[in-house]
């Protein structure tokens, strides 16, 4: 039996793996695949996969994609979520700010640098028609320490998931202020070269699986109760989220999509150069 591990957040989208591996179908086909949560997100999942402590990870198409122009050695194999993901932009309960137009000059909260919640705050302020170069930015992890610096008053603004976070929103922790989704599919399936070259056909098989799991996923009994429950989310809020995500079922990613979002991202300065799109995709569907 071959061991993998596979990283991502602890959200919603990423409750089919919780399925999968409960049923125990990876061990039924002879792989011991172990779930870790990163709930710093993206930057840390990139991080990870570079030092060979996670072998598939789910994570921002943004982020993997700037990573793997920095030099990140692993392949995207497909899309996981094909719809946008929407930010969120909030601020503290008590601050002054009540527009967008308004955070021109402040700091923002992000988890690190190169993550979704960097690289959406650049996306956000060149909407906005700012300067990218005199952006301010403050560390903070993930989504509790952007709680802390925002109720610190150690940063103005913090981008993350619109869901995860509504209910501090609720609760009055955070004031949303607006939205700003992402303007490509939002999460992707990357896997270390290492592991695309020596276990292929068990990385085929997971895949298989998973894929199986969320092309009906939306069908499963009270899935929107079971969601609410576990992530503690309003009931309205889930199903008003089911409504507009849509998983990936298999469809192999395409050159023409990571091209787009080079192109996008040298727009943006978040890359200086693009590499040839085929660099960053490995077809597993052959």
């Amino acid at each position: 039996m071959i061991s993998l591990t596979v990283a991502g957040v602890p959200e919603h989208f990423n409750y089919p793996w919780y399925l999968t591996l409960k049923n125990k179908e990876y061990t039924k086909n002879n792989i011991n695949l172990r779930w870790k949560d990163f709930p710093g997100g993206t930057g840390a999942m990139c991080k990870a996969l570079r030092a060979g402590e996670v072998d598939i990870a789910i994570v921002l198409t943004e982020g993997i994609i700037k990573d793997i122009v920095a030099g990140n050695p692993s392949k995207i194999v497909q899309t996981y979520i094909e719809t946008p993901l929407i930010w969120g932009i909030h601020v503290s309960a008590t601050s002054s700010f009540q527009k967008k137009k308004d955070l021109e000059h402040a700091t923002i909260a992000i988890s690190r640098f190169g993550s979704g919640s960097h690289l959406m705050a650049i996306v956000n302020a060149h909407q906005q028609g700012w300067d990218i170069e005199k952006l301010q930015f403050k560390v903070v992890g993930n989504l509790q320490g952007g709680i802390d610096a925002l109720v610190n008053g150690e940063a103005d603004y913090f981008m993350w998931e619109h869901f995860t976070t509504k209910p501090f929103v609720d609760n009055g922790t955070f004031r949303r202020i607006g939205n700003c989704p992402t303007p490509w599919p939002c999460f992707v399936v990357a896997i270390r070269d290492e592991v695309l070259a020596t276990n292929f056909k068990e990385v085929q098989t997971v895949l298989k699986i998973i894929n199986t799991a969320t092309k009906d996923f939306k069908k499963t009994i009270n899935i929107d109760e079971i969601l609410a429950d576990r992530y503690e989310q309003e009931l309205s809020d889930i199903q008003r989220w089911l409504k507009i995500t849509k998983w990936n079922s298999g469809k192999p990613i395409t050159k023409n999509l990571i091209t787009r979002i080079q192109n996008k991202m040298i727009a943006l300065n978040v890359i200086k150069k693009k590499k040839n799109s085929a660099d960053f995709i490995k077809n597993m569907y052959i």
